[in-house]
């Protein structure tokens, strides 16, 4: 199963949506806050996808949207935060930390707008970085192992 990992919006729809229309094999969409309002629209868009816009980061304000949610998916249970909660712009100690005590093997985050992956004791750790500047995440999970791996729609336009 294929997943697209999108972040920090911030107004920027079009953005958004070019990163999952360039992603047509991507089953599920994963939202990680900072645009709910562009997350909703896309919702109401591309009706094919099956949305998790499950959290909400600091730029967020009304509506009951969690600042983290867990869920399984497939061969993998994700635990999915903005990351200012677990204040990820400090370090990553508290979400592995919820990650890990949550039982789960991926852990997904934005709010710094940097784009990292980390491989660590079973967990990944995974920031897609801001689609308001391009960047986004695909994760690929099979019964024979997880794999994820960063894309920027600026370089998608000059292949």
């Amino acid at each position: 199963m294929r997943i697209l990992v999108l972040s920090d919006s911030h107004r920027h729809i079009s953005n958004l949506f070019a990163a999952i229309e360039n992603e047509p094999d991507a089953e599920i969409v994963y939202f990680l806050g900072d645009g709910l309002h562009e997350a909703e629209e896309a919702v109401s868009v591309f009706k094919d996808k099956k949305f998790f816009v499950l959290v909400r980061g600091n730029c967020d304000f009304g509506g009951n949207v969690p600042f983290s949610d867990i869920r399984n998916v497939d061969y993998a249970k994700i635990y999915a935060s903005h990351g200012a909660e677990e204040n990820v712009k400090l370090s990553y100690v508290g979400i592995k930390r919820a990650a890990r005590e949550n039982n789960c093997n991926i852990a997904l985050f934005g709010h710094t707008h940097e784009k990292y992956y980390s491989y660590e004791d079973g967990l990944h750790l995974f920031n897609p970085g801001s689609i308001k500047d391009g960047y986004y995440g695909v994760i690929d999970v099979t019964e024979n192992g997880i794999m994820c791996f960063h894309k920027n729609l600026l370089e998608l336009c000059f292949k």
